[in-house]
């Protein structure tokens, strides 16, 4: 601010201005209500001061008022810039530099063109715009200035192109609007200069304050905004929109608002006055002022002008005066031209990737969005159009993106100039049926009657056509007349390309450039962009990331090419996977194998399927059948490809005969089935078809003739027709070749059996004259009886009757030859053998004349005659060619049955002219009829001796009789059966066992014997009488005492201990006399009470003594008499009993009691000198008994008497307190005393004690088991151990939230039991375990443990599922992407899941609860791709299901063997796909139909709905209307039936996608052929959908009555239930023969799974082939689990610190815990250094830190990771630089960091790594101190700082160099110190365990495997099986036999021509049909 105070003196005169003039404009705007107080002052030559003096003169201000003067753009002047000023400046004088304008204020300003308009006038034409409207370039112009003013905004970019056409608010007006930095008023006015370029224009009033246009820095596709640039675009894009423009401005930091506006109309004016053209006004005012806008023609502005409060800086250009056909381009284009301007401005519109709609990324740099707004407001009623050109999707870049599979991205460098271009070419590939390039609706097509023979690259015209390659983007922006046609390394060449040629029509592509590249000022054509690019001295790169490759772009280019060919190309669609296969016909082997082989493709939208009729081009076109698809690879699943071979039938196979490997290229797809069946038509009707037979003497042979032997067949002519009757001699040609020659053969044979036995065989061959010609056959031919057959037969090549697969015409002719009468016979046999009484036949054979058999004989009686024996018959019989001699039977006597005799017999036939034949017989035995046993009926033998029988078999005559298997039994009674055989001589003796029988009082004992033939049950039984006597062996035996009483099984008592003596026996035979004692008898008497026996008293009867037993007992004793014959013996018992009492005895039940326990039932009695218990204790003797001992409570001690076992029994004897230990019972009763000793031990168990020290609480990760056990010892009440084994202890939480899992112990001998915690689940926080034990059902209680359970990182929880849930879900189509995360118990993801683990199960129905069902199908996860987030699973490409309906999506992870994780469940309703075609609800069966009255019979269909569904059946147009087309058809020149209507068409309605027909019919009297095969077409005509729709069509039959009309229908639903039972068997069997094939399979893929891990074990030197089973497996496990337990429980170094904190969210736990040193001194002397941060415990993030800090109060040092900083460059050992020594290092230095061991279960490694660099730095580890100390010298001598150094020895010298004493030496003992790392050995064992397992898991797979497939084969094989392909052949016979018979009755006789019917429908006649 100036006032009086403020003028100083100028310095000198000459610091002056000079007499130039220049003159300033001064607007008085302190105070509002001066109007336009303006004036123009001359201040050449005066300072500052003597401006100031001046204004205060002209506007008379007070000399203490304060004031400034400043420019319009609001700089407040000084004394320097006051000098700077230029010539006609506007300036205000204002009372502060911030004070608002209250009135709008000019300023003047001249605009005169740069020269550059000058020298640069000529280079271009503005607007040419190779017949495109060129008005959205002029847009784009505008644009241009927008985001050049936007650059450097912070927050989102606004720019909006605005359209009023409503003339409600003014004339048509085009407002461009940005939220930019704004123009200052000298900015404005340079925009107002025509060519003043950003290079050479001022930006400022003051020199001073210019500054020059700075390059902005190079940026990633040269997006940079700067392209705001010549000073021309503007101008002329204005002018050529409209012929007015309004510049309204705002800059930022100041509060005015400048207007400029520039006119058409004005420039005229000025002109027309001879005024100064490129003068003008700046307006300037305050925000919202639009007191200056008065006319209605703008009224528009001032909705705009009021938009501009609240604004900081702003730009708005307002063009009026716009020409009436940019209005009308502009709305009727509306959608064109806003695409064209969202592909000129698509990278910064959708950032550096573009409009990926895969990848929205848009924004990698996080730079502030750009939206361009474009709106348009027309005259009501139209509503208001707005669009974001974000929203444009079918802008060229978004489609080439969106289309593109894979992208190449390059750059190049243009030599010195340093021009940036990037480049990225985007593949486009063939999919399915279609290019997948976009097409350019506003490409210039090329001319369709333009020469394509001189194109070498025709096929390049199938996707990008004659497009260039790249379009070109200047620093981001389209400059749309420039593209680049291609570039050496990525034409296509000319030959030797690795993939086909098309596929260089199949990428788009991009140049980015930026400003060092020319472009023309309308940014249209750049200028030298390709010279430059296509200059030799251009390097091509391919780029990875931004960053070059050194390989040639060339190479590199086409393998990613070739790549892109292989793997996206998705040319032909291969489906139906049938197998893989070997060709053997391929010549290089490795193309042999392997070979899918598919049953149909899909190619160009067509299907090609098995068995489909096509055309081939090779050499010349063919038809041909399709056998079977080939696709070179192992595919087993539908797949595309881009090609294959297809496999042939030539056709027609009676003409060719072969198949060809062709191509699939080479098939015709044009051509249609019905020109290639009429062309197959046309060659097969020139083959030979039929034969025409002649008989020139007029003696033509019959067909089924009967003729006598001998008879003579004429002579033959015989002519070869083909189809159209004309006479052929060869086959027709094929290709170039002659036709082959034709002969017809003529064969004569008699049909022997199931063969033809060939009589005649000849061959005739052609003559032009006569044909084919055979002379007469000869009668001795046919002398033979049967049937005979004459063949006429065309054969090629003199001997082939078929041709092609077809036989070739013939003609037979069926007769017959019979015998005559008989006039002589012969026997078959002349040598008979016969059974005497057995009946036989004699068969004779009747003779004709020509010695054939007959039975042409008259009635006769045989006559037999024989010698030496009787014959006789029963009759005669006539079989066959037989004349039988029934019944004949011959009897006669044999003096040897071993001999037999010939004998002669006569037959005679009288009548015949040879009657009489002489017959030897052979006669033998007959068969066996009776039973004889010699001898008498009774049969006398003595007992003890066997008996003998002779027996005979006789045939009827009495002659011996043998037969085989003749077996007579013999069965006595009590005895075993006995069997002779008599097979061989018919006689035989039988021999019994010996008979002992029980003799009663020496009486006789009776016997009956039963003699039978079991094998012949017509022979009677026999039975005989068997007398036993006595006989005089020993059968009893008896003892005697001394007083002669017999002792036999009898008591004696007797005193213990003393004698039994004289005791005697005697002996007694079967009569009961007594047998004399002899010497050779008393060896057979045996006694039980003494081993030796004096043989001598033996002799004499006398027995030894016997010793009574000591203890009391009863006791047997027996006497054995022995011999040969018999043994008997005979026993007595002998009782012993009690002495006199002699002590006292106490009998415990127990010798163990425990304290406190009741001992009870001590027995006390009196016992004898041997110990037997005496009764002399009496009852009442109790009260005199008593019991002592130490410790004993006697208050419960109580003597009872038991009277019946007659003892006292003491109860109550108790101990209470007191060590346990042995302790004696004295008992006392009169003079006797007894002492036992018990055992006392311990009380039961009434305590619980925790052995383990543990220092609480716990801390345990959830789901994690607590490492230590627990060992509890039992107690009783007095405290001591109890040793109670087999007592039950667990535990359990006190809190119900808490689950663990841990099992139950039995206490062991000692009493302890050791409880292992397997598991922790729950809620982190604190809570206790209880210990608890139960004994005899009381419970135990125990001690608590304190518990904290932490959140487990690494334990899942729960999944979570992110898709687009907007999608729709087509049938068929692909799933969107499913990105499945596994959430671990800290909300943290987990990534150590395979791909593997993670399933997707689908099915259809309802949610099924937490799991899917069994039926759910289970899809496996994606690869994971380069960009996917590492944290995620990906489902991609997944088919959806066909059917439309609801299904449900569930996802799982497998946690482990047992258990898996489960998503909850989605719910999805998959849609209709397209609609395809037109299909019934249920596909009728064929109707059979006649033409009679009854409208039943007529009725066609009935109750029928028809749906437009899509390809799966799914109705899809539920709302669409239409109507459908019925027709009937038939073959060419048919005579079609007629609907009621009379008409062979008519037209059904169609609503929302279905038609109902209740009723069709024909009509009554219909035209029509009877027996003929009509089709009922139902066509789809459905408006709303421009594809056509498949029709439905419906064979019927058509019949000209009822009756055949029935007989069809029973046919025709016959042939459906048995077409149903072969379709249903025939699936059986193939899903049979498939799941043999899986099982197959499985069973491969297991054996190789097997052998592979058995390979990796002999890596292991695991002795593998003593694994033989699973047992085997099992015991290694164990084996190998042990050691593997022994190495990881071996002694070894521990950090002693607790680490409670570890396992917490974001904590890594203690430092001591992180890692381990090997080395004993190493771990020593590294824990002594950084003693301070062992307990130092680690966190990821400063959140976690801050929670320990807080929890523990401040007391728990911590670090986070987060808040460390080393350096990323990891610096050497000081004694090296650049890989080389700098001197040699004694003492082995290395980093101590780089010495640490980390455990394998570390989480986070990385960050460990950093921490340990950050504690230890570059401390070094050295052998000793000395030569740590030279190494330090060595460093230092280099001028470089030497880290601190430790040795292995514990010193240490510090960074400062200092060593010695006490600070700088480790102690012996370190604590805390590392702990030492687990055996390298432990994880050898380890993944050896993992090995067996796997290979266990393999075995027992492969065996299941093999075990599945073995059953399959035998249930394939079994009788069930057999029986159901026996059945399914049965049913395919009667199939055969149906559809012939169906065939013939197709023959159609008569048919009814469509003028037969009269007016109202009644016939008029019928036509009939002419045989062919």
């Amino acid at each position: 601010m100036f006032n009086n105070r403020d003028h100083r003196q100028s310095d000198q005169s000459s610091n002056r201005q000079g007499s130039e003039r220049r003159l300033l404009r001064v607007y008085d705007c302190r105070s509002g209500d001066n109007h336009n107080n303006r004036t123009e002052l001359n201040t050449s030559g005066l300072d500052f001061n003597d401006f100031l003096q001046i204004l205060r003169r002209q506007f008379t201000i007070h000399p203490r008022e304060t004031f400034v003067v400043a420019t319009t753009d609001r700089t407040v002047l000084d004394f320097d810039k006051f000098r700077a000023l230029q010539d006609g400046t506007t300036l205000y004088l204002l009372q502060n530099g911030n004070q608002p304008l209250t009135k709008a204020m000019e300023e003047q300003i001249n605009f005169k063109p740069h020269y550059d308009t000058m020298i640069k006038s000529g280079m271009y034409e503005y607007y040419s715009s190779e017949g495109r409207n060129s008005l959205p370039f002029a847009f784009a112009e505008l644009i241009d200035n927008s985001l050049s003013a936007t650059a450097k905004n912070t927050r989102t970019r606004i720019i909006e192109l605005r359209m009023l056409f409503d003339e409600q608010f003014g004339k048509p007006a085009v407002l461009v609007l940005d939220n930019g930095c704004g123009m200052t008023s000298k900015q404005l006015n340079n925009w107002a200069v025509f060519r003043l370029s950003k290079f050479t224009r001022e930006n400022n009033t003051l020199p001073s304050e210019q500054k020059g246009y700075v390059r902005p820095a190079p940026v990633f596709r040269s997006l940079n905004s700067d392209i705001s640039y010549f000073g021309v675009g503007g101008k002329q894009a204005v002018f050529f929109i409209g012929n007015s423009v309004r510049m309204i401005s705002k800059p930022v930091d100041s509060p005015d608002v400048h207007e400029l506006v520039l006119s058409k109309e004005d420039f005229e004016r000025k002109e027309r006055n001879k005024e100064d053209i490129y003068e003008g006004n700046i307006i300037h005012r305050k925000p919202g002022d639009y007191s200056r806008v008065k006319g209605k023609d703008e009224h528009f502005l001032h909705e705009l002008i009021k938009e501009e409060s609240g604004k900081e800086s702003f730009t708005a250009v307002v063009i009026t005066g716009i020409k009436p056909e940019h209005i009308l381009f502009l709305k009727d284009n509306f959608e064109e031209w806003t695409r064209e301007l969202a592909h000129t401005y698509h990278y910064y519109i959708h950032g550096v990737n573009g409009n990926d709609g895969v990848h929205k990324d848009t924004n990698p740099d996080h730079s502030p969005e750009i939206d361009i707004q474009i709106t348009m407001r027309e005259k009501p009623p139209k509503c208001p159009r707005m669009l974001n050109l974000r929203e444009v999707d079918d802008d060229m870049q978004t489609l080439y993106i969106n289309a593109a599979a894979d992208t190449f991205e390059f750059k190049a460098v243009t030599g010195q100039d340093s021009g940036r271009v990037e480049g990225i070419i985007r593949y486009h590939p063939f999919l399915y049926d279609k290019e997948t390039y976009p097409p350019d609706p506003q490409a210039v097509q090329a001319d369709e009657d333009e020469d394509e023979d001189d194109n070498e690259n025709e096929s390049l015209q199938q996707a990008r056509g004659k497009r260039p390659i790249f379009e070109c983007f200047w620093n981001g922006r389209l400059i749309p007349y420039t593209t680049v046609e291609d570039f050496s390394w990525c034409a296509c060449p000319s030959k030797g390309a690795k993939v086909p040629k098309e596929c260089y029509s199949r990428f788009s592509g991009v140049l980015f450039t930026d400003d060092r590249f020319q472009v023309t000022t309308n940014k249209l054509t750049f200028m030298d962009l390709e010279i430059r690019v296509k200059n030799k001295d251009t390097l091509f790169m391919r780029t990875y990331n931004g960053k070059g490759q050194t390989r040639g772009i060339e190479k590199e280019f086409t393998e990613w090419l070739k790549t892109c060919h292989e793997k996206l190309d998705k040319q032909v669609q291969f489906m139906r996977f049938k197998e893989i296969i070997t060709r053997d016909d391929l010549t290089v082997k490795k193309r042999q194998h392997p070979w899918s082989v598919f049953k149909s493709i899909r190619w160009d939208g067509k299907l090609f399927k098995k068995k489909d009729l096509v055309r081939f081009k090779t050499k010349s076109y063919y038809n041909a059948t399709v056998v079977r698809f080939l696709l070179f690879g192992d595919h087993e699943t539908d797949v595309f490809a881009t090609g294959g071979e297809v496999e042939l039938i030539l056709e027609p196979k009676e003409l060719y005969g072969m198949t060809k490997i062709v191509p699939i290229s080479k098939i015709d797809k044009n051509t249609s089935k019905e020109v290639i069946m009429k062309n197959i038509d046309s060659d097969r009707a020139k083959l030979p078809d039929r034969l025409k037979v002649g008989w020139p003497k007029n003696n033509p042979l019959q067909q089924n003739a009967v003729h006598p032997a001998g008879t003579a067949i004429g002579e033959i002519s015989v002519h070869i027709l083909d189809r159209d009757g004309s006479s052929v001699s060869r086959l027709p040609k094929i290709s170039q070749s002659t036709g082959i020659k034709l002969s017809v053969q003529m064969t004569i044979a008699q049909q022997v059996g199931q063969t033809n036995k060939v009589i005649v065989r000849t061959l005739a061959p052609y003559s032009p004259v006569w044909g084919f010609w055979f002379k007469e056959i000869n009668k001795k031919n046919l002398t033979k009886p049967g049937s005979y057959k004459l063949s006429l037969t065309t054969v090629v090549n003199d001997a082939q009757t078929t041709f092609g697969g077809r036989d070739l015409p013939s003609h037979t002719i069926n007769f017959t030859i019979k015998e005559g009468p008989a006039v002589s016979f012969v026997v078959d046999d002349v040598k008979f053998t016969a059974h005497v009484g057995v009946l036989f036949d004699i068969p004779l054979h009747l003779k004709d004349d020509c010695n054939n058999s007959t039975m042409d004989l008259p009635s006769v009686k045989p006559v037999l005659q024989g010698s030496d024996m009787n014959v006789s018959y029963e009759g005669v019989d006539r079989s066959g060619t037989k004349f039988i001699i029934k019944g004949v039977k011959a009897r006669g006597k044999f003096l040897n049955h071993h001999q037999s005799k010939e004998r002669d017999l006569k037959v005679n036939l009288p009548g015949l002219t040879k009657d009489t034949q002489i017959i030897k017989i052979n006669l033998l035995p007959g068969p066996p009829r009776s039973l004889h046993v010699k001898g008498n009926n009774t049969i006398i033998i003595e007992n003890g001796n066997p008996a003998k029988f002779d027996v005979e078999i006789h045939d009827e005559a009495g002659n011996l009789a043998a037969a085989s298997k003749l077996i007579v039994n013999c069965e006595v009674e009590g005895l075993q059966l006995v069997q002779i055989d008599c097979s061989r001589s018919g006689a035989g003796q039988l021999l019994t066992k010996k008979i002992d029988k029980k003799i009663i009082q020496g009486e006789p004992q009776y016997l009956k014997v039963h003699f039978t033939v079991p094998s012949l049950k017509s022979i009677e039984p026999v039975v005989r009488l068997l007398k036993v006597m006595p006989s005089n062996r020993v059968s009893l035996i008896s003892l005697f005492n001394q007083d002669e009483k017999v002792l036999d099984n009898s008591m004696i008592s007797c005193p213990a201990g003393s004698s039994l003596n004289r005791l005697t026996y005697k002996l007694y035979d079967e009569a009961g006399r007594m047998v004399p004692l002899s010497v050779e008898m008393a060896p057979t008497i045996k006694v039980s009470w003494k081993c030796e026996q004096n043989l001598q008293e033996l002799e004499q009867g006398r027995l030894p003594d016997i010793t009574v037993p000591k203890q009391v007992e009863e006791r047997s004793y027996q006497v054995v008499y022995h011999n040969k014959e018999s043994s008997m013996s005979v026993s007595f018992t002998v009782i012993s009993l009690p002495n006199e009492p002699n002590c006292l005895k106490a009998t415990l039940p127990q010798s163990t009691v425990k304290l406190g326990e009741i001992l009870s039932g001590i027995k006390l009695e009196l016992i004898d000198t041997y110990g037997n218990v005496t009764n002399s204790v009496t009852a009442g003797c109790e009260t005199h008994i008593t019991v002592d001992a130490e410790g004993l409570d006697k208050s419960t001690i109580d003597f009872k008497w038991q009277e019946m076992n007659r003892f006292v029994e003491v109860t109550g004897i108790h101990f209470q307190g007191g060590t346990p230990g042995l302790r004696k019972l004295c008992f006392t009763y009169q003079k006797y005393e007894e002492s036992v000793d018990v055992q006392v031990t311990a009380g039961y168990p009434a305590q619980l004690q925790l052995i383990t020290k543990l220092q609480q609480p716990l801390q345990v990760l959830n789901g994690r088991s607590i490492s230590t056990p627990f060992l509890i010892q039992l107690l009783d009440k007095w405290g001591n151990p109890s040793s109670e084994e087999g007592v039950m202890l667990g535990l359990e939480p006190l809190s119900s939230t808490l689950q663990v899992t841990t099992a139950a112990k039995q206490t062991d001998a000692e009493g302890k039991a050791s409880l292992l915690v397997k598991s922790v689940s729950g809620q982190k926080g604190h809570y206790q375990l209880t210990f608890k034990g139960s004994f005899k059902d009381k419970p135990i209680l125990g001690p608590s443990v304190n518990l904290t359970v932490l959140p487990n990182p690494n334990k899942p929880v729960g999944l979570t599922v992110e898709y687009d849930n907007t999608a729709m879900f087509c049938a068929k189509e692909c799933f969107p992407v499913f990105q499945v995360t596994v959430m671990s118990d800290d909300g943290s993801p987990m990534t150590n899941f395979a791909p593997a683990a993670v399933s997707m199960w689908l099915w259809e129905g309802e949610p099924s609860g937490k799991t899917p069902p069994a039926t759910a199908t289970n899809l496996k996860c994606n690869k994971p791709m380069e960009k996917d987030r590492k944290n995620c699973f990906y489902f991609r490409d997944k088919e959806i299901p066909e059917r439309a309906t609801k299904h449900i999506i569930q996802f799982s992870v497998q946690v482990s063997q047992q258990s898996r994780l489960f998503s909850n469940q989605i719910t999805i309703n998959v849609v209709a796909n397209k609609p395809a075609k037109l299909a019934p609800d249920s596909h009728p069966a064929a109707p059979v139909v006649s033409c009679d009255a009854d409208i039943a019979n007529r009725t066609l269909v009935q109750n029928m709905t028809l749906r437009i569904t899509d390809c799966y059946g799914n109705p899809a147009a539920q709302n669409l209307d239409g109507w459908v087309s019925v027709c009937i058809t038939g073959s060419p020149g048919q005579i079609l039936p007629w609907f009621e209507n009379k008409s062979s068409t008519c037209q059904i309605k169609l609503e929302k996608g279905q038609a109902y027909i209740h009723s069709l019919a024909i009509l009554e009297n219909s035209p029509g052929e009877d027996g003929s095969v009509y089709t009922l077409s139902f066509t789809p005509v459905v408006p709303m959908v421009s594809c056509s729709l498949d029709g439905f069509t419906l064979p019927f039959h058509f019949y000209n009555d009822a009756m055949n009309q029935q007989k069809m229908v029973d046919l025709l639903r016959k042939k459906t239930e048995i077409t149903k039972f072969i379709r249903s068997q025939q699936e059986y069997n193939k899903d049979y023969e498939l799941l043999l094939h899986v099982y197959t399979d499985r069973v491969l893929t297991t054996k190789s799974k097997d052998k592979k891990l058995r390979d990796e074990l002999i890596k292991y030197n695991i002795e593998i082939t003593e694994i033989t089973s699973i047992a085997d497996i099992d015991s290694l496990l164990r084996e190998k689990t042990a050691e593997a337990d022994k190495l990881l429980n071996m002694p070894r170094r521990v950090c002693t610190i607790q680490d409670n904190f570890r396992g917490q969210q974001d904590v890594l736990g203690m430092v001591g815990h992180l890692a381990w040193l090997e080395n004993d001194n190493v771990a020593r002397v590294i824990s002594w250094f950084i003693r301070g941060d062992m307990d130092c415990v680690i966190t990821k993030t400063t959140e976690a830190a801050w929670k320990i800090y807080t929890d523990t109060q401040g007391r728990q040092q911590v670090m986070p990771v987060d808040g460390i900083y080393v350096p990323t460059n990891n610096s050497p050992l000081p004694h090296l630089r650049n890989g080389q020594q700098l001197f040699d290092a004694p003492g082995n230095p290395i980093f101590a960091r780089d010495l640490l061991i980390y455990p394998p279960d570390l989480h986070d490694m990385e960050s460990c790594v950093k921490v340990f660099h950050n504690i230890l730095g570059n401390a070094i580890v050295m052998d000793d101190l000395r030569s740590a100390s030279k190494y330090r010298v060595e460093v230092v001598k280099r001028k470089m700082p030497c880290p601190t150094i430790l040795t292995r020895n514990g010193d240490c010298i510090s960074a400062k160099g200092k060593f010695g004493g006490q600070q700088n030496k480790a102690p012996p003992t370190v604590t805390p110190i590392f702990g030492a790392p687990i055996p390298k050995s432990y994880y050898t064992v380890k993944k050896e365990i993992d090995l067996l397992k796997h290979y266990q898991i393999a075995k027992k797979t492969k065996e299941e495997a093999e075990e599945e497939r073995d059953t399959h084969i035998r249930s394939m094989n079994s009788p069930q099986m057999m029986q159901k392909h026996k059945d399914l052949e049965e049913k395919q016979n009667q199939l055969e036999a149906i559809e012939r018979l169906l065939l013939s009755k197709s023959a159609r006789p008569v048919k009814r021509a469509a003028d037969s019917v009269g007016s109202e429908g009644e016939p008029s006649g019928i036509v009939a049909k002419r045989g062919r």
